[in-house]
């Protein structure tokens, strides 16, 4: 059903490739919005109409979750097109983060819902009401547990397709939904065939599950906003095609800002031989740049760092320095090596990547560091610069 859809609406849609398209990825949205309004505002009057029929407080509140659902596709349809809005003078990287923002209001609105149904349902534990079961209660229920898994699944599809954590959060929110309408329809059974008034402890459950997918959509929208670690398989994705250049000897200080899906600006520094020719360089750094931008889709600002390659003491320094480093931290990183001659002893600067859970702080790993490598090389004097980072390129 959901390739069908796909290919009904979206023709401009061929191959995965072609996910990386404002119009297409906007039109996935659109298609993920009307689907899910359509079929929540069903299930809105469905649940409404057996809520009253049963008297029953926790399909009532299954009923508000789906409108709440609605709202959210509606929004859905709204932030796909204002972030299909191509950039321009006041926005120059996009609109793509609207796309987090409406995840993060949706899930405070969600949130909002299921707190609400906390009340209702500690007021029907003070003052239970009587359930009446019906086979039209049950068929109802159980068909909107089938379209709401389905709906989960259908957007766990578009959204891995496209990269969407909107279109992820309205998957996660149907899977809870599945969840909390067993639940209710669980607590319809347990009152028919036993006598037990359950209804407002499964609204409870119900009530549950809504504030913990309201607080997953929230973790998960804030991050991009906050700005997190990259991820690792993208960092191995940048490593593999700069390392496909011999004349980059590594690389550091690599941040990644995400303006978006699919709107990325990596930028890192580049350890390249000094002895190589300066335009040759720039002709390898232009030449990473553009493989990156047709590869990964990401706009890439690289800094050279020159170093010499072809003194044989430094040469000998630098696996020194990097062998006792790794002792000394397994997960840390030396870069930008380099000596500078003095009349009685050299100094010897270089940078240090540390992981950001490492307990000492950076003037207490310099000095450690400092005194350990008097010990290592006397003749030498020794600066570091700390650089604190997520450790996995």
């Amino acid at each position: 059903m959901t390739n069908l859809l796909v290919k009904t609406f979206i023709k401009e849609f061929k191959s995965s490739k072609d996910a990386s398209s404002p119009e297409v990825r906007k039109k996935f949205g659109m298609l993920s919005g009307i689907i899910g309004t359509i079929c929540n505002s069903v299930l809105f009057a469905a649940k409404l109409f057996v809520g009253i029929i049963t008297s029953s407080i926790a399909v009532s509140a299954d009923a508000f979750n789906n409108l709440a659902d609605a709202a959210v596709s509606v929004v859905t349809l709204a932030c796909f097109k204002i972030a299909g809005t191509p950039a321009d003078k006041e926005h120059p990287f996009g609109h793509g983060r609207i796309e987090y923002i409406s995840s993060l209001v949706l899930s405070v609105a969600i949130l909002i819902t299921g707190l609400s149904f906390v009340k209702s349902s500690i007021e029907k534990i003070i003052s239970p009401e009587p359930i009446v079961l019906s086979k039209v209660s049950v068929i109802i229920l159980i068909l909107s547990l089938i379209l709401k898994l389905w709906m989960g699944l259908f957007n766990r599809k578009l959204g891995n397709i496209v990269n969407s954590s909107t279109m992820k959060a309205a998957s996660l929110d149907s899977i809870a939904d599945v969840a909390a309408t067993a639940a209710v329809l669980l607590s319809m059974m347990i009152a028919y065939f036993t006598g037990l008034c359950v209804d407002a402890y499964a609204g409870l459950l119900v009530a549950a599950f809504i504030i913990f997918t309201g607080v997953e959509i929230i973790k998960e929208s804030l991050g991009p906003l906050l700005g997190q670690a990259p991820n690792p398989e993208l960092v191995n994705k940048i490593n593999k095609i700069v390392s496909a250049h011999k004349e980059i000897v590594g690389i550091h200080n690599l941040m990644i800002h995400n303006y978006g899906p699919r709107q990325m600006v990596v930028s890192f520094h580049a350890e390249m031989p000094a002895e190589i020719d300066i335009l040759k360089l720039h002709e390898i750094v232009d030449t990473v740049e553009r493989e990156l931008w047709e590869s990964l889709g990401c706009q890439t600002i690289i800094h050279m760092d020159p170093i010499v390659t072809d003194d044989e003491n430094l040469k000998i320094m630098r696996e020194k320095i990097s062998d006792f480093v790794k002792n000394f931290c397994p997960e840390a990183q030396i870069y930008d090596l380099r000596a500078i001659p003095g009349t009685k002893n050299s100094t010897l600067i270089f940078g240090l990547s540390v992981p950001f859970e490492m307990p000492k702080s950076d003037s207490e790993i310099t000095d450690d560091l400092q005194k350990k490598l008097k010990i290592l090389d006397n003749s030498y004097k020794y600066i570091i610069n700390i650089n604190r980072e997520s450790i996995n390129q």
